[in-house]
């Protein structure tokens, strides 16, 4: 990459004085440069290089205590009885809507489905051939279908006898008119998550049909904690949380039979964990006639084992970190050069995305005194057969406004941020340079001073 930043000369003729200063040039030994403007609209296609961050290791993830415990198994039974002290699950549920009719969303696959008469099969055969090597029209994310010979279609946001019409109408204007239905053979863009204490956690999406709470849960394996009395479902939505006791659910068809909307979300709360389960020993055990000493061992045991676990977690953690710091973990960086507030290399972060803005003003950003604003560049070194191919993502920050560009591009390992001088720094400089030469070459008789 030294070769993108090819010297501009200021040159003091007869005296042998050069300045070079830094630029970006659109060739530059062997590689092919490619300036292009950050814009709105350029900025989704630099963004559209593919990168996973890289992640945090699990021990940054994990907690300590739960699991497989010593001191968990020296400590006695729930006491059976009036002194049982659970807390009750208070049942708040959000009022009842009305199902809506299923509108089509990006990411659904549409399907047309015709008879088998041969007049049909012939006027649709291009679009059934093409259907069913993709499986179907999935719907982009501009809300369209593109079906072939006929053009693009409009369908997200209308139901699915809106959309089949819009389909219709499309055919007719190419002169066909086919029998033929409209089918959505995939659900992809609504979806309820589903988390917790149940068999498999993840996402139910929605369906011509209204999902209800009960077959959601029912589509998550059910409900899986021990101890229903003390399990909370709860339900997020729109800013509110809403809950019931897992227990009441097959019996509550209010909350069984309750229509979930695009966007909830349902977490089953197993809310006697080990916390709790401590907390609880320690005001039972009196109560259940355990010896003194036998108490305070089977409390000091399980303590002692969730300190180990958080020791060895920390240490876990702790190593990471000092391998980080002696440079001998993988990371993905980007270089900073020209008039920043400090030239070098900065770690990509860990888990997320990264933008011109994070990097650049994490680092001091720039003195608009020397560099200028009309000329940051992040220039970007192609991959695999193009690595010849260059492309320098020009940012024009004279307008303030423009820097909201910066927080939306996404940077890639490798990238290098450059910001070129302002003109009358580089002439400043090479005046500052150049002067005590001169003056030397004066005092000395130097013919060759102009």
């Amino acid at each position: 990459m030294r070769a993108l930043f090819l010297g501009t000369s200021l040159v003091l003729v007869g005296c042998g004085v050069t300045y070079n200063s830094p630029t970006v040039q659109t060739q530059a030994a062997g590689l092919d440069v490619k300036v292009m403007p950050i814009t709105a609209s350029s900025v989704k296609q630099a963004n559209s290089a593919p990168y996973v961050p890289l992640s945090l290791p699990d021990a940054f993830y994990a907690e300590a205590g739960g699991a497989s415990l010593r001191g968990a198994a020296t400590l006695p039974d729930i006491p059976d009885g009036p002194t049982q002290s659970r807390e009750s699950i208070a049942t708040k549920l959000p009022d009842q809507i009305a199902p809506q009719r299923y509108r089509i969303g990006i990411g659904d696959v549409v399907m047309l489905v015709t008879k088998s008469t041969t007049s049909t099969i012939e006027e649709l055969g291009g679009l059934l051939s093409a259907q069913t090597q993709r499986k179907g029209f999935t719907v982009r994310d501009n809300g369209m279908i593109a079906l072939p010979d006929i053009g693009q279609i409009k369908v997200a946001g209308n139901t699915l006898e809106d959309a089949e019409d819009a389909v219709f109408q499309a055919l007719v204007a190419k002169n066909i008119d086919p029998a033929f239905s409209l089918e959505i053979a995939e659900f992809n863009s609504q979806h309820v998550a589903v988390g917790g204490k149940v068999a498999r956690a993840g996402l139910v999406p929605l369906t011509l049909k209204p999902l209800r709470l009960g077959d959601a849960l029912a589509q998550a394996g059910g409900v899986i904690a021990v101890d229903k009395e003390a399990t909370a479902i709860r339900l997020y939505r729109d800013g509110t949380l809403y809950q019931m006791p897992a227990s009441a659910v097959p019996s509550n068809a209010e909350a069984r039979n309750l229509t979930l909307l695009p966007g909830d979300a349902i977490y089953v709360d197993e809310s006697y964990n080990l916390d709790r389960a401590l907390a609880f020993y320690e005001a039972q055990i009196t109560a259940i006639g355990l010896k003194r000493g036998a108490r305070l061992q089977a409390l000091t045991e399980l303590k002692a084992e969730m300190s180990v676990q958080r020791d060895a977690l920390d240490e876990r953690r702790a190593n990471f970190s000092t391998r980080r710091e002696l440079d001998a973990e993988t990371r993905d960086y980007v270089y900073l050069a020209g008039e920043v507030a400090q030239q070098g290399r900065v770690a990509l972060p860990y888990g997320r995305q990264a933008s011109l803005a994070d990097v650049l003003y994490d680092e001091g950003g720039f003195d608009t005194r020397t560099g200028d604003p009309a000329q940051i560049y992040v220039i970007r070194p192609g991959t695999g057969t193009d690595d010849t191919k260059v492309t320098a993502w020009h940012l024009d920050a004279t307008n303030v406004v423009n820097i909201t560009l910066a927080t939306r591009m996404q940077m890639r390992p490798n990238d290098i941020v450059f910001i070129e001088e302002q003109p009358i720094t580089k002439w400043s400089r090479a005046f500052e340079q150049a002067f005590p030469i001169l003056i030397n070459k004066s005092v000395n008789g130097d013919s060759s001073v102009p």
